[in-house]
């Protein structure tokens, strides 16, 4: 039986649940006995873990360890993979400025992205994952959580930045001033579900002059800023009492600590401050803007170590090749190519590459072949994934799809399987040295949370392949 054959069979006896919204939840006689069940076996849960709100690993595995911090690129909106990481040349169809290359054996549009041609030996590119789904908002969210959102946890759900932000709390120092997770270009990023506001991404749009909101308005600035904000620190006493209104209230007091420690602050404006010239290298995009913020963070090392970048816009259903039009694939491609060279250029000028894992994705792929009648491609489930630094092998493609590009024909790595998001996951957490099969018990629900779902059942787990 291959991998994909037992993956089947386990979802037929066990299914994922991600049914249309419109269908109505309902409980069948055999779902409830299931659910009796399950309640009867938590009953045998370690009481330790379940009354103190610990960690526990459903299986103690081995991790690769090899990342410091991560880089999320999202691609909303679900590039062409037939167009851009798994390139298939469609016989007058194709536009022939894409000019496709092979180099290092990997087929490249390199007149589309051709600093990224130069750069391919830096990044694998897994070509065998595919989507549970090919709906925008809730695989945007899936990607981003790691899960169904519309599952029992899935409103609940961290972002996997998230959980990286608090399983790395305990090695911040005094010194890190910056959160544990930054957002850029992410108006509607997933936030940090039923853990403390503490774990929230920072949501930023990249500007020249920097972090708005660091210095004082008022007159007097930080001579004033100071006063105000030691008449704040003269309440303290009062401010104890809001403990007693719960979480929400301490979050406040939180936050105000946080903002603090950016006001007036030269790292600050060093980190999120930047030149029209750097803009330029980058390719003076608000995905290039993001990507040069991004490098700066991480070069500045003061606690952020989880940063997720989105660039929208990548829905091409009509018009998908047209160069003139700025939302269109040529234009988009040229901006990813200019910001993820630099990013890769300037990671690795910095001695920050092997020790920042850098993942790229889309939410879903898009038809294959001719274009739809509108002349551009719909949503297609069949997808791929980049990933860079933190010691992965780079020149290197994982699975391999039909000639169309329609599905995967090789897995490429050892479960013999499409890849999907939750493998993706993992990998993540693998590489930053956090055991995938941890359960937090302290979600609202006491269900038990885990950090990768199914991991009781080693269901998902990491693309090893990456760094063989």
């Amino acid at each position: 039986m291959t991998g994909k054959e037992r993956f089947e069979k386990y979802l037929e006896r066990w299914p994922h649940p991600h049914v249309p919204f419109y269908l109505r939840p309902h409980l069948s006689r055999r779902g409830f006995l299931k659910l009796a069940a399950a309640g009867v076996s938590a009953c045998f849960l370690p009481l330790r873990a379940r009354a103190g709100g610990d960690v526990v690993p459903w299986a103690e595995v081995e991790t690769r360890n090899t990342a410091r911090n991560v880089i999320f690129v999202l691609l909303a909106g679900a590039p062409s993979h037939i167009d851009t990481f798994d390139y298939k040349h469609v016989e007058g169809v194709t536009p022939d400025s894409f000019a496709p290359e092979t180099i290092g054996g990997v087929t490249w549009p390199a007149g589309l992205m051709p600093r990224l041609a130069e750069r391919l030996g830096d990044i694998a590119i897994v070509r065998s994952v595919y989507s549970w789904a090919l709906q925008h908002s809730g695989m945007q969210t899936w990607v981003q959580i790691g899960r169904n959102p519309a599952a029992a946890l899935g409103a609940v759900a961290p972002n996997i930045g998230s959980i990286v932000a608090i399983e790395k709390e305990p090695e911040r120092s005094v010194d890190d001033i910056f959160p544990g997770f930054l957002a850029l270009n992410a108006k509607r990023v997933a936030g940090p579900g039923y853990l403390p506001s503490k774990f929230a991404p920072l949501k930023i749009q990249p500007e020249p002059e920097g972090l708005g909101g660091t210095e004082h308005p008022a007159e007097g600035g930080r001579v004033r800023f100071e006063e105000r904000y030691a008449l704040l620190e003269s309440l303290r006493a009062a401010s104890e009492r809001a403990k007693a209104l719960g979480r929400p209230a301490v979050d406040v007091e939180g936050f105000y600590e946080a903002a603090r420690h950016l006001m007036y602050n030269p790292v600050v404006e060093q980190a999120f401050a930047f030149t029209e010239e750097d803009s330029e290298r980058y390719g003076g995009t608000e995905f290039g803007n993001a990507c040069l913020i991004a490098k700066q963070v991480l070069q500045a090392n003061r606690g952020t170590r989880y940063i997720q970048i989105v660039f929208n816009g990548w829905d091409h259903h009509r018009d998908i090749y047209n160069p003139n039009v700025a939302g269109r694939l040529p234009r988009m491609a040229s901006a990813l190519d200019a910001g993820l060279a630099a990013l890769i250029e300037d990671l690795k000028g910095s001695g920050l590459w092997e020790e920042t894992l850098l993942v790229v994705m889309g939410e879903f792929g898009r038809t294959v072949g001719g274009l739809s009648s509108q002349q551009g491609r719909d949503h297609h489930r069949q997808q791929f994934s980049v990933f860079g630094g933190a010691g992965v092998t780079g020149g290197k493609v994982i699975g391999a799809t039909d000639p169309t590009g329609a599905y995967t024909v090789e897995p490429g790595w050892h479960r013999d399987r499409e890849v999907r998001i939750e493998d993706i996951e993992a990998t993540i957490y693998s590489a930053l040295g956090i055991t995938w099969t941890n359960v937090r018990y302290d979600d609202p629900f006491g269900r038990g949370f885990e950090y990768v779902p199914k991991s009781k059942d080693d269901v998902y787990g990491p693309i090893d392949e990456l760094w063989a």
